[in-house]
């Protein structure tokens, strides 16, 4: 694949315009080297679908515009879930996305409030 015809680098590079961050702060607020993040604005590199999604989730961009130019730059808002499901979507989606030792973090602090929880019942 020819990256030079794909122009998502020129959207990268817009958007961390927008933002006002170096290459170095956007890499680093997706969790990609700063090599890899320069490579891709010079289009010298393919984004794969796990980059457009960090950067999608980190930045609130819409990917149809990160992936081709469609729509707008940024997603609307979302409201938050007010279900439990809801909420179980949102927060398997996010802890997906955490490095292993956030997640065993994510998972102390919930065994916590549960203890914190019964404690109050007990009240």
């Amino acid at each position: 694949m020819d990256y030079k015809d794909n122009d998502i680098g020129e959207r990268i590079k817009e958007l961390r315009s927008i933002l006002k961050l170096s290459q170095v702060k956007f890499a680093e607020a997706i969790h990609i080297s700063k090599g890899y993040q320069a490579q891709l604005e010079l289009m010298q590199a393919p984004a794969s679908d796990r980059v457009i999604a960090l950067i999608a989730a980190a930045f609130n961009v819409n990917e149809a515009w990160l992936r081709n130019g469609e729509g707008a730059m940024f997603t609307r808002a979302a409201t938050p879930p007010s279900t439990p499901a809801e909420k179980l979507e949102r927060m398997t989606a996010v802890f997906n996305e955490l490095y292993p030792e956030f997640q065993d973090y994510i998972l102390n602090q919930i065994d916590q409030l549960i203890v914190l929880q019964n404690l109050k019942r007990e009240q």
